[in-house]
């Protein structure tokens, strides 16, 4: 039986652009017959990965980079150990795993895809190359090469215990055996409330204009929205653990540092011209054994201001809809979820509510290592 972390949260966001879609207008969906507004869970994932090394969450060791210019990175790491020009033994230790590389004109060569890859494992790829670097220089043919090296490169791309890409996952087309589960799910974020897009008329003022010119050197318009998200996030514990070779105390700190980035991170898009950032307004923290349980479905009605008496804006009324499903699910299907909540708003009824963010990780990561 898995042991599930799960994140909910109730996030009232002020007039915005978070994640956009390919024409620039704020991402949308269609929920419970009405047109919500939406976060992808790329974008929310990509604002924790930042938030892990910006906020010193995780160390650099335990932590992956995602880039298509690795060549580029080991070469720099290659120079370090003085050894230069060494773009053609990268390309042969990359292909020796089945990795192909792109040559570019007047370029580093790429990778055809995106390489998740732990800092840890990059040095080591570094090390592996300067170690074998003639073997290297004189191979001919990449399938050739001798067993040890290629089970050496494998263990530097493998072996490496990075926690985003333990949380995240990794997938390589062409080596499936390099792939990783995701030991963590998380949902795309949806309005509680009903959404039109809106559109805003901008300017730039030119500050030194001829006579006969306008003042404007540029019109245009953004899209953006304002909505009251619900967001959702499941860690599978077991997992976890396993993407992490075992290491208990490794999990139990990427466990909080998930927790801690899914409530504190914001998503970028247009926050020069928004500046929207907000907290989220609530959060639950649940650690069961069942299985994980979105409570979107708490919004399939959408909010909307006033709906519940004596109840102002969004988030309050979204955190009574969102109680209310807790009730009915765990009444019907016999589940105690264990929510632990931090409630800004005041209106999440019972005993269950803490005082602050730390102390709802603190109580969560204990509630883990109590019943794991």
């Amino acid at each position: 039986m898995s042991t599930f972390i799960e994140f909910h949260a109730i996030q009232n966001v002020a007039p915005s652009c978070l994640n956009r879609d390919d024409t620039g207008a704020p991402k949308d969906a269609m929920f419970g017959g009405s047109r919500r507004a939406r976060v992808s869970s790329q974008c929310l994932k990509r604002a924790a990965r930042q938030m892990f090394s910006s906020s010193q969450l995780l160390t650099k060791e335990e932590l992956g980079i995602r880039t298509r210019n690795i060549v580029a990175l080991i070469a720099e790491k290659l120079t370090e150990l003085d050894i230069p020009d060494s773009i053609t033994v990268i390309e042969k230790a990359l292909k020796v795993v089945d990795l192909q590389v792109k040559s570019r004109e007047d370029s580093t060569p790429q990778t055809e895809y995106l390489l998740f890859l732990g800092h840890t494992g990059v040095d080591q790829l570094a090390n592996v190359i300067q170690e074998n670097l003639e073997e290297l220089k004189e191979l001919k043919d990449a399938k050739k090469a001798k067993k040890g090296l290629k089970e050496k490169i494998e263990e530097c791309i493998s072996g490496s215990r990075a926690v985003d890409i333990a949380l995240f996952g990794r997938m390589l087309a062409n080596r499936k055996d390099f792939n990783v589960d995701a030991a963590a799910q998380v949902a795309h974020a949806i309005s509680t409330n009903t959404i039109t897009r809106e559109s805003d008329f901008f300017t730039a003022v030119d500050d030194f204009t001829q006579a006969d010119e306008a003042d404007a050197g540029m019109l245009g318009t953004v899209e953006f929205n304002s909505s009251c998200l619900y967001r959702y996030a499941a860690v599978n514990l077991d997992q976890l653990i396993k993407n992490l070779d075992g290491d208990r105390e490794l999990a139990y700190k990427g466990v909080a540092a998930f927790l801690r980035a899914s409530a504190m991170a914001i998503p970028t898009g247009k926050q020069n011209t928004f500046a929207a950032h907000n907290l989220p307004e609530f959060i639950g923290i649940a650690v069961h054994q069942t299985q994980p349980i979105s409570l979107a479905n708490a919004f399939q009605e959408s909010v909307w201001r006033g709906k519940e008496k004596d109840l102002q804006g969004l988030a309050a009324p979204s955190v009574v809809q969102l109680q209310r499903q807790v009730n009915t699910l765990a009444k019907a299907y016999n589940l105690d979820l264990g929510l632990k909540v931090l409630d800004l708003t005041g209106a999440w009824e019972g005993e269950s509510t803490i005082d602050s963010l730390d102390q709802l990780i603190e109580q969560s990561l204990a509630s883990i290592q109590e019943n794991y």
